[in-house]
């Protein structure tokens, strides 16, 4: 499990060999899904990550915690940057390889026609997980170096807590 990296850039959490040792049928059974379109979509994949992780709660509150700034509204914070994820990056491979599979490589391959086809149900499937995994990594709130000195300290170290339901 490596990230796929441009220099010191990190471009995706997972290469396409993660993708193969999750599901190796999705190709065997597709021949248009290559080497490159699969990194595409991790990449992809890894962009949206990195989105959906800035819009969260936890990482604005870490964010200004860590910072000391203040921001006016949401839009001022930056969202995470790849490069600073040092631990639990088999954790951020799975995330990527599930966010990719369900969001991008079977949406084009299933047939939604059939209520009971195989990709549709994997669809569900990696959703689910990502789902988990996603609420994982933000409980544990461990993973990110903020300061950039190539550790996670426990300064830098803030479990979140996800509440994806609303309280009434």
């Amino acid at each position: 499990m490596a990230f796929i990296t441009s220099g010191t850039t990190v471009l995706s959490f997972a290469t396409y060999d993660d993708v193969i040792d999750r599901d190796a049928r999705v190709t065997q059974e597709n021949e248009g899904l290559t080497v490159d379109i699969i990194e595409d979509l991790l990449i992809r994949s890894t962009e949206r990550i990195l989105s959906l992780l800035r819009s969260t709660n936890w990482w604005q509150e870490y964010y200004l915690k860590q910072s000391g700034a203040s921001y006016r509204t949401s839009g001022d914070i930056p969202q995470p940057e790849a490069e600073k994820v040092l631990t639990r990056k088999n954790d951020f491979t799975d995330l990527c390889v599930y966010h990719c599979l369900y969001e991008y490589v079977f949406p084009k391959i299933a047939d939604f026609s059939d209520e009971n086809n195989a990709e549709r149900r994997k669809i569900g499937y990696y959703q689910q997980k990502f789902n988990s995994l996603f609420d994982e990594l933000i409980k544990a709130g461990d993973w990110y170096d903020y300061d950039d000195d190539a550790s996670v300290e426990s300064s830098e170290m803030d479990p979140g807590i996800v509440s994806r339901r609303r309280v009434r």
